[in-house]
Order: C-alpha cells, then structure tokens, then sequence
C-alpha cells in the first residue's frame, strides 16, 4: 500500500502563490508518474498537471505558464508550484502517483488540500 501526504494549500489573493507538495511514502517498487488534479464544485476532477519518470511533464491548457510540476525522486515527493493565481483555480486540488512492478500499475490519490483563491 501507498500513502500519499498533501500539503500547501490556503487561502490566497489572485495574482498571489501557492506550492503544493505530496509525498508518497509505503511499498513503492516503482513510480511511473506524479501528478496534480483538481475538482471545483459542480465540476469533474480535471488534470492540472503531471510528471513522468524520466521528467517529462504535461499541463493543462488553463495552467501553463503559471504553474510548474517538479519531482524529487530521493523523497518521492512531487511539488505543484501556482504562480498568478486566478478565482477560476479554486478547488480541491488531489495528488496523484500511478505506482508500477512488473507489468501492473496502481492509481493511488491524496485526499485533497483546498486552493481558494479570493479577495
């Protein structure tokens, strides 16, 4: 089993920032990718951002430019950090960490951290 430990998220001014972390900690053979999703009210949860083993990274539309994923594999710990933050990314924000031994693969998620963004 894996664990996966959320930090970061607050309350902030738009224009302002934020940095997520998530550490994973448990049985970890191997781990495929790390990413970030959220959900706001009344919405489906989204992808924000993720990161591959060998260091690639996809975001989306809404997020890039402002925000930047990183990983630290010594401490498998991925880091989400949101810069001109804007109303519209309010929401739980869920880290995600896709494990991996042999030919399986697990999905294993946090359980959230609020990002409020609001005057």
């Amino acid at each position: 089993q894996v664990q996966l430990v959320e930090s970061g998220g607050g309350l902030v001014q738009p224009g302002g920032s934020l940095r997520l972390s998530c550490a994973a900690s448990g049985r970890i053979f191997r781990i495929n990718s790390m990413g970030w999703y959220r959900q706001a009210p009344g919405k489906q949860r989204e992808l924000v951002a993720d990161i591959i083993s060998g260091g690639n990274t996809n975001y989306a539309d809404s997020v890039k430019g402002r925000f930047t994923i990183s990983r630290d594999n010594a401490k498998n710990t991925v880091y989400l950090e949101m810069n001109s933050l804007k109303p519209e990314d309010t929401a739980v924000y869920y880290c995600k960490c896709v494990t991996g031994i042999f030919t399986s693969t697990y999905d294993y998620w946090g359980q959230g951290t609020q990002v409020t963004v609001s005057s």
